[in-house]
């Protein structure tokens, strides 16, 4: 990947970046906004494909909240659609001991209700992966722009899962959420924002039905991808 830095987004979709001196435009991963934060001026990393088919070659996989001219960089992931990817190779390399004591026959995308669900092991566990960014769970710097602060409302899917895996531990063993973070922090805690006592109260019914909440933390450089930790998470 190349470093670069975020001149703007000028949509959902697009990031301006600079490389090497030259402005160029490249696929943002995220749909909502990031943390809540201006991005324009943070260092970024920048991921190509070669696949004929893309709109943008370019993808921003990361920014950092330190200067472009430090030398050594904390990156924090960004890029949503990845985090099956990582997960299922970190499953198929059974390094999510905690989480699944053996990778077993994995499936993805696998049907249930009105829903797809990211994996099934065994037929005995399902796991539905999220990668939250709407809000960030870390200390933000002070010098960091903030974005006028808009009301978050968008937890319909999020709670129909939910409700999907407690209602599949009538015919499997278990079920759990994922959490994906790609940064140092403190532990995900849900955004308080305008729908939060309805999924408050969705997260305590499919907890006592049985369903884990789990989150894996990973850290992200220019060369790799790497899990830090894997484990439940006690308080949401």
């Amino acid at each position: 990947m190349r470093e670069g830095v975020i001149l703007g987004r000028p949509n959902r979709f697009i990031m301006e970046v600079e490389l090497d001196g030259e402005r160029a435009r490249c696929h943002c991963p995220v749909v909502s906004r990031i943390g809540g934060i201006d991005t324009t001026g943070r260092p970024c990393l920048v991921s190509r494909s070669d696949n004929p088919r893309r709109k943008f070659s370019r993808t921003v996989e990361a920014f950092s909240w330190q200067e472009p001219g430090d030398a050594e960089k904390r990156w924090v992931g960004i890029n949503q659609t990845a985090s099956n990817r990582y997960v299922a190779h970190f499953l198929e390399q059974g390094a999510l001991a905690g989480l699944a004591p053996g990778p077993g026959e994995l499936r993805r995308e696998v049907r249930f209700g009105e829903s797809r669900l990211d994996f099934a092991i065994a037929d005995e566990c399902f796991i539905e992966v999220k990668t939250p960014l709407a809000q960030l769970e870390c200390d933000i710097p002070p010098f960091v722009p903030r974005l006028d602060v808009a009301p978050f409302s968008s937890t319909g899917r999020a709670l129909r899962h939910l409700r999907e895996l407690a209602d599949s531990l009538a015919g499997h063993q278990r079920a759990v959420v994922l959490y994906c973070l790609y940064y140092e922090n403190h532990g995900f805690r849900f955004l308080r924002g305008t729908t939060f006592d309805e999924v408050e109260r969705a997260v305590t019914a499919v907890q006592e039905a049985g369903v884990e909440l789990w989150q894996c933390t990973f850290g992200q450089d220019a060369h790799e991808v790497r899990l830090v930790d894997c484990r439940p998470l006690e308080d949401w």
